[in-house]
């Protein structure tokens, strides 16, 4: 893997470069990490999956081993049928030496918290799940909830992602890490809490009908973007970007 921006490098660790953390005052920071394809679809046949390679995968690894937490939306969490974070020991060995848990807890946002709790995203994890719901949500799914992941009340009918954001640093979190879907991303820019933009550009066209990176209403007004690197292996490219205002 070679770096392009900000200086060229031929041969780079993407963990060396992905360490580079964004900061937020006052909350948790927030870091964004999706895959499209070079004509937009997020997602082939449904799933981003089809869209990944060895290079993408590397640096997939390399912000899940510096994240705190890790933060999907449960219909990406069902596509993609997530299973509990996976590292290295070497790597959960420096995040220990850090002063982080071994391997990130996934947070799943869902209004209905309406999940199989039989499926090895709950049974299987070696940190505890959190769920993030709203007081609206089904009694019994949030008990059952309950018994398998800590549950996390961010709103009466519809999740506020300052509130659930909050919550995650209170349970530890300086950085998360949100991988989607579209519809959670858009909710993460229309509040502002995007504070690092990571996208893979993979050299595919996908065609169809996929959601754009971020989906959901028109932002109020365009927000500025600095490219912070850009990384290239296997003909795909890895692009870094934070707001500008986080670049000063």
């Amino acid at each position: 893997m070679r770096q392009l921006f900000p200086y060229s490098v031929d041969d780079i660790d993407p963990h060396v470069v992905y360490a580079d953390v964004p900061v937020a005052s006052g909350r948790p920071s927030v870091r964004l990490n999706m895959i499209v394809s070079v004509d937009g679809g997020t997602s082939w046949n449904g799933v981003s999956g089809g869209l990944g390679g060895p290079a993408d995968k590397q640096v997939f690894a390399a912000m899940r081993a510096v994240a705190d937490m890790v933060l999907v939306a449960s219909g990406t969490m069902r596509a993609e049928h997530y299973g509990p974070a996976v590292l290295p020991p070497a790597v959960q060995a420096a995040r220990r030496d850090r002063g982080q848990r071994a391997v990130p807890p996934i947070a799943v946002v869902s209004r209905r918290c309406d999940f199989d709790f039989a499926a090895p995203f709950f049974t299987e994890a070696a940190e505890r799940p959190i769920v993030i719901t709203v007081a609206a949500a089904d009694a019994s799914r949030r008990a059952r909830a309950a018994e398998v992941a800590d549950v996390v009340l961010a709103g009466d009918e519809q999740v506020d992602l300052h509130r659930a954001v909050e919550a995650l640093g209170t349970r530890g979190a300086a950085g998360i890490l949100a991988e989607g879907g579209p519809t959670l991303n858009g909710s993460l820019a229309h509040a502002r809490l995007l504070d690092e933009v990571c996208v893979t550009l993979a050299p595919l066209l996908a065609s169809g009908d996929a959601k754009r990176l971020i989906a959901g209403s028109t932002l109020a007004e365009l927000e500025r973007l600095s490219v912070r690197s850009i990384l290239e292996a296997d003909d795909y490219l890895f692009l870094r970007y934070r707001p500008t205002a986080m670049t000063a």
